[in-house]
């Protein structure tokens, strides 16, 4: 599990079945100080309607990820866990 910050959002005009009516966010993972980012954006399937600029946490947990969208062979695997307040 990582926290990270919402950097933007990803549309696709082809995608998986499974991820029908899901955003795709940008997520920039943050640093255990919380303060400064670090390495690339990962894409990152969202059903809890977070947005740019926010803090989530998020889990690279693939079968977590097939169970929150409903299907055993989505190729998800990045996912929002939740948004701290």
């Amino acid at each position: 599990m990582y926290t990270g910050r919402v950097v933007g959002s990803a549309t696709a005009t082809v995608k998986h079945s499974s991820m029908e009516g899901c955003k795709l966010l940008l997520v920039m993972a943050l640093r255990a100080d919380g303060r400064g980012i670090e390495g690339d954006p990962i894409l990152v399937v969202d059903t809890l309607g977070a947005g740019k600029g926010e803090k989530v946490m998020i889990t690279s947990d693939g079968i977590a990820a097939r169970e929150l969208v409903g299907d055993r062979t989505s190729p998800v695997r990045w996912s929002v866990l939740g948004i701290p307040d």
